[in-house]
């Protein structure tokens, strides 16, 4: 290899496909849930634009099993526009996040590459890539992680680990342990050397000798119903499979990022991040903030994205948080805070949209409101209702206790799905409607279906 000033870089987002991300439904019913708008863009549109940032950066893969023609011309889009070669990789099947990166390797490495990035799509982050891999290069090693200092309640929920405070070493990986292992936590983002492919090949070839060497035993019946790609010897987990074998062995390290950190897992927490990324643009890119005060445009308050061919009555007052994408039409007199409004919305007089996520095509009538619940601990024991509506018709209702999942995933979100109808004067609270649904009628903690 020649000096860093020669070597090129490419970098790997990993998109999963359509049987992941259920949790985004009913948004994701619509739209794979990459291409999702959040902050304005796309989801996947933010880290693509920090990898254009890492120097000397020759092309981006985007790997997933969703089908081409969904990606295609949004690919196309964003390589015009940044100017750099993106392209779109489908899996014929999950091999897991190693095993996706090692299923294109021949292509990943076609540029050769002295360094590729590897990030997952739905994490929201600032995206240090460039300082990390600066880091890496003194490092050493065949790979760098990001990571980040969360609450000890918290960090259970992900990947823990323990790094050597003055070498930055990873010593330690478990991934979402039972007990507390630290406090810091895997970001998703990496920086590898292509000889991370070895590691994934040794990995594979040493469970397709355990398995060959396997003998008929009995299966509990969880293990019978795992997919059958889990036990394939080309698919390998990033995490499990590569991190923990190979941390104290001086081959991975550590950059701690102080930014702010994001999964992006739920309609809720799309809201969250896009009040993250939309904050992060005052300080990068400030142009694409909406301003006014109430005289030729709406009152505009906070960070706020407003798409140029919205059309948004100078009476009305906005923010802070609130993203409304192309085509939305607010009314006069109409109050937006923090809320995602998408493609096509039509918003009409003094209404009120506040921690809600309005999808594409819907509509929310004169003097209505849609809006989540102020208290997150109201709703934690409380029975609400499934409720099925066809146009004006009330429907049949079926009440069951709140489970955790689905439902609790969302809180502190309203949710319209596409084209939902909201008539005049009608609140909406802390509630999930599923598309091509009509409300003539308030209703809260209720999924309508």
């Amino acid at each position: 290899m020649g000096s860093s000033m020669d070597e090129k870089v490419v970098a790997v987002i990993m998109v999963g496909g359509p049987t992941k991300g259920t949790r985004f439904r009913p948004l994701s019913l619509n739209i794979p849930k990459p291409l999702f708008p959040i902050a304005g863009q796309p989801m996947v549109h933010h880290p693509i634009s920090a990898c254009k940032r890492i120097p000397n950066l020759a092309q981006i893969y985007l790997v997933g099993f969703y089908e081409e023609r969904e990606f295609a011309l949004y690919v196309s889009a964003i390589s015009n526009e940044l100017k750099v070669p993106v392209r779109y990789l489908r899996e014929d099947k999950p091999h897991g996040s190693a095993g996706g990166l090692y299923h294109f390797r021949n292509l990943i490495m076609e540029d050769d590459p002295s360094h590729i990035f590897l990030l997952n799509c739905d994490v929201c982050c600032s995206f240090p890539l460039p300082e990390m891999l600066e880091a890496h290069r003194k490092y050493g090693g065949i790979g760098t992680l990001l990571v980040i200092k969360v609450s000890p309640e918290s960090a259970s929920q992900f990947g823990e680990l323990v790094a050597d405070p003055v070498t930055n070493e990873l010593l330690h990986y478990t991934e979402k342990p039972e007990t507390f292992v630290s406090d810091r936590i895997n970001c998703g983002v990496y920086v590898f050397t292509p000889d991370i492919f070895t590691a994934i090949r040794e990995v594979s070839s040493q469970t397709k000798d355990t398995g060959n060497s396997a003998t008929l035993r009995r299966v509990s019946s969880v293990e019978a119903l795992q997919p059958a790609t889990r036990n394939s010897t080309d698919f390998v987990r990033l995490d499990q499979d590569i991190l923990s074998p190979l941390a104290g062995k001086k081959q991975l390290y550590t950059y701690e990022t102080k930014d702010f950190w994001e999964q992006i897992k739920s309609p809720g927490m799309s809201l969250r991040c896009s009040e993250l990324y939309l904050s992060q643009f005052r300080l990068t890119s400030p142009q694409v903030l909406a301003s006014g005060d109430g005289t030729k445009s709406a009152i505009v308050i906070g960070d706020v994205f407003i798409h140029p061919s919205a059309k948004v009555h100078p009476t009305a007052k906005i923010g802070p948080n609130v993203s409304i994408s192309a085509n939305a039409r607010v009314g006069p007199g109409v109050r937006l805070i923090s809320c995602i409004i998408l493609d096509d919305v039509e918003i009409m007089e003094n209404a009120v949209v506040t921690n809600a996520i309005v999808g594409w095509k819907s509509s929310i009538g004169r003097w209505s409101r849609v809006q989540a619940c102020s208290s997150l601990k109201s709703l934690t024991f409380k029975c609400f209702c499934l409720v099925s509506l066809n146009n004006h018709e009330p429907g049949s209702i079926l009440c069951r206790s709140q489970a955790e999942g689905v439902y609790n995933s969302k809180l502190g979100v309203t949710i319209l799905g596409d084209s939902v109808a909201v008539e005049d004067e009608v609140v909406v609270i802390s509630s999930i409607v599923l598309p091509n649904k009509t409300l003539n009628v308030s209703v809260q903690d209720e999924i309508i279906l």
